[in-house]
């Protein structure tokens, strides 16, 4: 039986950030890798950004295998022994472990219907598929007015693709942005060529004649080539609950990353982690957090005790649109936007009791430190004590 110090089951960015926090600690210690993609650890975002802007897809590999890790490609660890110490995998072979880490991420949310036919936008192979249809097909839906959609919805448009784009929500980024810009956004990609239908649940999926024709509840039939989700991601934790470890929306661990076993860690998309700058538990999906997460959850593994403090931020394109965010981007708190250009360039911050809980950087670039900073001081803020704050 394959003994490892360190077993991540995983294969994402957060695994592949482990294995260099492990390496930056421990050169020699043997680390095994496994994965339920056939793909070796890449960088995802990518994949719904600059692989659509000519970027080739050799520039998103991790190079894993390169710090002497064994990565074990299409294997999924059924069942994990915390009395020995081991795990079984699909073909029902042993390993025993040291430390673990649990790094498996999520799973997208799907709809009752459509099988196959549907992509839910996540991984490489759904990046292939995707890009595999475009080159016969024209016209497409996208179901999901959140970040994945709105990102793949420009991705197809800038390939010379005609979109529709539909979602239950008022306008794009709904949930995240202020009615005002929500409003905006939506209409500026009407104003690209994307279909944007508000107010629409899709109610079933049928094949007719080689194409896909989508169902809405309004009622409504929509004729397209392709079907693209993005609606949002379940943590992996039926491992961990498997394993009895303690789980609240994720995997819960503590400062130092260890679950409720204190030989397992997790980090990633799945781990629900105490954040001391809002004071609150929070789990992140987003890629600061995979890998400054994945990294310190390596060098804990590896014997460090250093605490993880960070506040994750995320960013997003859309079109010639962009924008860097960090904390709390909820449109039910109180907003206050202060704006170079209406729209355009400018900074949202969003308050609660007279803090500021989370900033939003709309085509303002390099003040992720600054808001970061701004979000951990106590106020209480106003606006106008906020006006000018961060250029």
């Amino acid at each position: 039986m394959q003994h490892y110090k360190y077993l991540i089951i995983g294969g994402g960015m957060t695994a592949d950030a482990a294995v260099q926090g492990i390496r930056s600690v421990d050169p020699v210690g043997e680390i095994g890798l496994f994965s339920a993609e056939s793909d070796p650890p890449y960088n995802r975002p990518p994949l719904s950004k600059a692989l659509w802007k000519g970027e080739s897809v050799e520039t998103i590999w991790r190079k894993t295998g390169n710090e002497n890790a064994t990565v074990h490609l299409g294997r999924t660890v059924t069942a994990i022994h915390l009395d020995s110490k081991q795990v079984v995998d699909g073909q029902d072979k042993r390993y025993s472990w040291d430390k673990m880490l649990l790094a498996t991420g999520g799973s997208p949310r799907r709809l009752p219907f459509g099988d196959d036919h549907i992509i839910y936008f996540r991984t490489l192979a759904d990046y292939r598929r995707l890009r595999a249809l475009t080159e016969s097909g024209r016209r497409f839906a996208v179901i999901g007015g959140g970040f994945i959609g709105s990102e793949i919805a420009a991705a197809l448009t800038l390939n010379q693709k005609k979109v529709v784009m539909l979602f239950p929500g008022k306008s794009i980024g709904n949930r995240v942005f202020p009615h005002d810009l929500s409003q905006f956004v939506s209409n500026f990609y009407r104003e690209k060529g994307v279909e944007v239908l508000t107010g629409e649940r899709v109610s079933g999926l049928e094949t007719r004649g080689g194409q896909l024709v989508v169902k809405t509840s309004s009622p409504r039939e929509i004729v397209v080539d392709g079907v693209v989700a993005g609606i949002g991601i379940e943590p992996n934790v039926e491992l961990a609950q498997a394993a009895n470890l303690k789980l609240e929306n994720g995997i819960v661990v503590d400062e130092f990353l260890r679950t409720s076993h204190p030989d397992i860690f997790a980090a990633g998309d799945v781990a629900a982690f105490y954040n001391p700058t809002l004071g609150k538990r929070i789990r992140v999906e987003h890629e600061d957090n995979a890998n400054t997460m994945g990294r310190l959850a390596g060098r804990n593994m590896a014997g460090q005790s250093e605490p993880y403090n960070h506040l994750p931020s995320f960013y997003s394109d859309m079109f010639e649109l962009g924008y860097e965010a960090v904390g709390e981007l909820d449109s039910r708190l109180e907003t206050f936007a202060d704006w170079k250009q209406p729209n355009k360039e400018g900074v949202i911050y969003y308050l609660q009791n007279g803090r500021v809980r989370g900033v939003l950087l709309w085509n303002v670039w390099g003040q992720v430190d600054a808001a970061r900073a701004l979000i951990g001081e106590p106020g209480p803020f106003r606006a106008e004590n906020l006006k000018g704050r961060l250029e």
